[in-house]
């Protein structure tokens, strides 16, 4: 059975105005996605579920696996890490490592975040997993672990391979990812310049110098995946993150990443539409020590909505059913649909807000003969 509330969210907003959704800017690349950080809410997009190449996009995949091993203390920031001839030889973008020269994971980490280095793609690669084969398998599991089912990754570094894919949305899940789950790390991808054997190289993301409240996030290139960059910027409290594929330039990604940036803050507001342990409903639950679980968000639920159209939301709530107790607290029982001005308008896991224990024998066969008739 499913519990509908339609709910008019009219205390978020004035007097209700006619108004059209903002037209999203025209932007010269193959595929793009302007997302909402905090809750990976896309605001416009062209194409992006198509396949692309992800080129040096790849690394923050890379990255994101050698940031869990420092966590999980499998790697320490001053270790040195071996400099295999094929980390060494390294076609493409490099740090400029050395066979006899030591090197640490951190030196690693700042030449693969900053300077795009093939050669500290690999060598951190062999690192975590002892071969960069190895490590494609990890990244490939961490992909599916995180959703991402349309992308396949066929080398840690980007260099282009038919089995080596991605689309704009998933990347930009991804980089969601490495912000959410490496925050300790992430000011890293602001940094403009790192040295390494007396060699300097400036990060590669343009737009670090151009617009202060941009402190990340990757660009990539090939000849054939054309000019690619994610981009992520704080203005206030909001973050929003762009990914433009396949742009004919590196001054034209630059600056349709900044138009969408641009577009997103201006035309956007971040409404909260519900409060951090607000009960949004009260679903059934059978066979539990109560009848009712309080259901909502752990945390304080905000939206990008259009300027001015915090009024015209409608949410209906869908509850999973039948949801058998035990449920834990935090556990999902419920959709919130969202709609504006009629037209779909997202969709967000409701979750457990207590937890309801299993009833008794009495309480639990009882239920059991009333979900036959149900």
């Amino acid at each position: 059975m499913k519990s509908l509330a339609f709910l008019f969210l009219a205390a978020l907003a004035a007097v209700a105005q006619t108004q059209a959704l903002p037209q999203a800017p025209i932007v010269a690349a193959k595929s793009w996605l302007l997302m909402d950080y905090a809750t990976g809410q896309p605001l416009a997009a062209y194409k992006p579920d198509e396949r692309v190449e992800p080129a040096s996009l790849t690394k923050l995949m890379t990255a994101y696996l050698v940031l869990g091993a420092l966590k999980e203390g499998k790697l320490k920031p001053g270790q040195v890490v071996p400099v295999s001839e094929r980390a060494w030889k390294a076609p493409g973008s490099r740090m400029f490592i050395e066979p006899k020269r030591p090197v640490t994971v951190d030196e690693l980490l700042h030449g693969l975040v900053i300077q795009s280095g093939n050669d500290a793609s690999v060598a951190l690669a062999e690192a975590v997993a002892g071969s960069e084969e190895l490590f494609v398998q990890m990244m490939n599991r961490e992909a599916q672990r995180l959703g991402l089912g349309a992308t396949r990754f066929a080398n840690s570094t980007g260099l282009s391979d038919p089995q080596h894919y991605s689309t704009a949305r998933e990347l930009g899940l991804l980089a969601q990812a490495l912000i959410r789950d490496h925050p300790g790390h992430y000011p890293l991808y602001a940094e403009r310049e790192y040295t390494y054997n007396r060699i300097s190289q400036p990060n590669r993301n343009r737009l670090l110098w151009q617009d202060p409240t941009v402190d990340g996030v990757k660009t990539g290139h090939t000849e054939s995946a054309g000019y690619c960059l994610i981009a992520s910027a704080k203005r206030g409290t909001r973050r929003l993150l762009t990914v433009v594929m396949g742009a004919a330039s590196d001054s034209l990604r630059t600056q349709e990443s900044q138009k969408l940036l641009n577009f997103g803050f201006q035309f956007f507001d971040a409404v909260r539409l519900y409060a951090a342990g607000q009960p949004v409903s009260s679903p059934r639950v059978w066979k539990g020590a109560q009848n009712t679980v309080k259901a909502g968000f752990l945390e304080d639920f905000a939206l990008s909505l259009p300027k001015g159209m915090a009024d015209k939301v409608q949410a209906e709530l869908v509850s999973r059913q039948p949801l058998l107790a035990p449920v834990q607290k935090g556990q999902r029982v419920a959709t919130l649909k969202l709609t504006l001005e009629g037209q779909p308008y997202g969709e967000y896991p409701v979750v457990a807000l207590e937890t309801v224990p299993v009833a008794g024998l009495f309480g639990r066969a009882w239920d059991t003969l009333r979900l036959w008739f149900e």
